[in-house]
């Protein structure tokens, strides 16, 4: 049973699923927007908005935190260098998540996922 288990599995052992949140993470960063399914943007929001979080204080071990969890240097000096600045005077909230139509090869829901 399931209680209080409110992971999202996607059909994929654990490893393969850090491995897809960590893509899915490093391609938000550095396009600034990506369209997805909708259970895999609600499970990216909360990932990506706690590396926001902790990239607004800029230190080195904020850094090598960062580069463990996505494993991508590049998409972190992004965030540390130029989306956390952005976001400094605010609480919370750096992501949107806008529903697009179903897709049509299989009907699943999509989703656009962005900063704000």
């Amino acid at each position: 049973m399931r209680h209080h288990s409110n992971v999202r599995k996607f059909g994929r052992e654990k490893t393969q699923r850090h491995a897809l949140m960590r893509s899915l993470a490093r391609n938000l960063i550095r396009d600034s927007r990506i369209k997805t399914t909708t259970a895999k943007a609600k499970e990216l929001r909360p990932f990506v908005e706690k590396l926001v979080t902790k990239a607004k204080v800029s230190t080195i071990a904020t850094r090598r935190l960062i580069i463990s969890r996505i494993h991508g240097a590049d998409e972190t000096k992004k965030l540390i260098d130029t989306i956390a600045p952005k976001y400094m005077d605010r609480k919370g909230g750096y992501i949107r998540i806008v529903r697009l139509p179903n897709r049509d090869l299989d009907g699943s829901p999509m989703s656009l996922i962005e900063f704000v």
